[in-house]
């Protein structure tokens, strides 16, 4: 919940799917770096709907490892699906290269909002740990046209500097590691093919 934000339809509607459902439930109240305007006391009396309550701010990442932590610790316990020598968190069924290659992804349509059309793809080439510690990954943005590789790179490699900060931020939350992104930006008319 924004607890910036008055209780509307919307949160009623959250919390009436929430009490039907039989599975451990979070209440995560984002945005607490912000003052005001502060509706906390609209969402306070939900608090006995759920198992816990987190309030965190994801723009400052503060609580998201206490955030993660709840999370893991209600999952069912259940064979690896990714190579967690690599990545240690990452609870979806795929391997680290897809699960790295959708993060970068997602950042860059955050990113550019509608200025790309959904006409790009990642490909990580590597990941290898250095001997410092730090997660090194090299990954390739694809794209179908030269003006869309323009978009992507930004002035002064603004955009493509800004995908790979906002990634690299993710990463070390899903790792526990330092991470460096590698980023470049190619067009390939047949990227549709490593999809």
């Amino acid at each position: 919940m924004d607890h910036t934000r008055e209780r509307a339809e919307e949160e009623n509607k959250v919390l009436g799917i929430v009490r039907k459902v039989n599975i451990p439930k979070l209440l995560v109240i984002n945005k607490i770096d912000i003052k005001n305007p502060s509706h906390m006391v609209q969402y306070r009396f939900m608090e006995e709907e759920f198992d816990d309550v987190i309030e965190l701010s994801a723009i400052d990442g503060k609580h998201i490892p206490l955030l993660l932590n709840a999370i893991f610790e209600r999952l069912p316990e259940g064979s690896p699906m990714v190579d967690t020598s690599v990545m240690t968190q990452p609870g979806i069924n795929l391997d680290s290269k897809t699960f790295i290659a959708e993060i970068i992804r997602e950042k860059a349509f955050l990113t550019l909002r509608k200025e790309v059309p959904y006409s790009l793809t990642v490909v990580v080439d590597e990941i290898e740990e250095r001997t410092n510690g730090v997660m090194y990954i090299k990954a390739r943005i694809l794209t179908s046209a030269d003006r869309y590789k323009g978009m992507i790179i930004g002035k002064n490699a603004s955009m493509v500097k800004e995908i790979g900060a906002t990634a690299r931020k993710e990463l070390e939350v899903a790792s526990s590691k330092k991470v460096y992104v590698d980023l470049t930006v190619e067009v390939d008319t047949h990227w549709a093919d490593y999809v």
